[in-house]
C-alpha cells in the first residue's frame, strides 16, 4: 500500500471481500459483526502506517482454524505505544481500538520495520 489515503477504504474492501469469499467458497463460519470488527482493526492499523511509517506497508489476512490473524508490516520500527484511556483526548486512540477487539495483539520489530499481528474469532458465538 502507498502513502493514498483511498488505500485505507481499499483495504477495508478488499478485507470484507476476503472473509466473504472464505465464508461463501470454502464455508468457514464467519459472524457479520466479525466482518465490521476486522474492518475497523484493518482501518486503524493500516492508517496508523500510512501516518508515522516513512515507506510502505504490506497488510496480510490468514485464516488459522477459528482464527483469523489480521498482519500489518511497515517500515517504521518504532512500536506503538498503548496509551491510557482517556475520553477527552482526540486521537490516537487506535491501539486502544484493536486491543478492544482483538482477541489478542501482538507487535514485533523486523529487520527493517515491525509487524502488528491481531488474532479476531471468525465466529465467537461458535468457539
Amino acid at each position: 500500500m502507498d502513502g493514498d489515503g483511498s488505500r485505507i477504504a481499499q483495504a477495508r474492501h478488499l478485507a470484507a471481500a476476503f472473509l466473504t469469499k472464505v465464508r461463501d467458497r470454502y464455508g468457514v463460519p464467519v459472524a457479520a459483526a466479525t466482518v465490521e470488527i476486522v474492518q475497523l482493526i484493518v482501518s486503524e492499523l493500516v492508517t496508523n502506517a500510512r501516518k508515522y511509517a516513512p515507506g510502505p506497508a504490506l497488510l496480510q489476512l490468514r485464516i488459522t482454524g477459528a482464527v483469523l490473524q489480521v498482519e500489518l508490516w511497515d517500515s517504521n520500527p518504532v512500536a506503538p505505544a498503548a496509551k491510557a484511556p482517556d475520553p477527552t483526548r482526540v486521537g490516537q486512540h487506535g491501539l486502544e481500538i484493536v486491543a478492544a477487539f482483538a482477541r489478542t495483539v501482538t507487535v514485533e520489530q523486523t529487520a527493517v520495520g515491525k509487524r502488528i499481528t491481531a488474532d479476531v474469532l471468525l465466529a465467537p458465538d461458535t468457539a
